[in-house]
């Protein structure tokens, strides 16, 4: 009966129905109730509150923020056919408003970090208070000592935009449109 209840989730007069036709003809309802109390299992509404108490758990919120959290990240474009070299799409976005700067830089170097990251602070509209970035080579000699990457989602997602547009705007021939 137990397991039943429990693997069903049968109310107790669903429950009795089964229990009569298959286990014991005679049962009371008042009966099966009282098993189920001395085996502690609760209601089915208790067990549906639990339930979303435990998936609620499961879910925290995401933490929120004070102005001034950047993350920050650098793209590779593509390179276009008219173009002799690479560029790189560097991208700052603050984990609380959302306000994005980029810059589409010549080179991936330390002082187009710094120049970028000068030109960041120029341009807040707040204070930044921290720096996020995924520990790439460009950042890891201004900032850090060196470590794995750890890319930065919310940039990585914007960056993931940036694709899709770059993709949808370019001619099979690779020109832009």
């Amino acid at each position: 009966m137990v397991a039943l209840r429990d693997y069903l989730r049968l109310s107790v007069d669903d429950l009795l129905v089964v229990a009569k036709e298959f286990l014991h003809s005679d049962l009371s309802r008042s009966a099966l109730q009282r098993l189920l109390r001395r085996r502690g299992l609760p209601s089915l509404a208790a067990l549906e509150k639990q339930e979303k108490a435990a998936q609620q758990s499961l879910h925290k919120p995401f933490k929120a923020y004070e102005p001034g959290f950047v993350h920050i990240d650098v793209k590779h474009l593509p390179q276009m056919p008219d173009e002799d070299h690479k560029r790189y799409l560097f991208v700052a976005i603050d984990r609380a408003t959302h306000w994005v700067y980029l810059e589409v830089r010549q080179h991936q170097s330390v002082q187009d970090a710094d120049a970028f990251l000068q030109h960041v602070r120029e341009r807040a509209p707040f204070r930044i208070r921290t720096l996020l970035t995924d520990n790439g080579k460009t950042f890891i000699d201004r900032f850090a000592a060196g470590g794995e990457r750890q890319p930065s989602g919310m940039v990585e997602r914007f960056n993931g935009r940036v694709s899709d547009v770059l993709n949808t705007h370019q001619t099979p021939a690779g020109a832009m449109k």
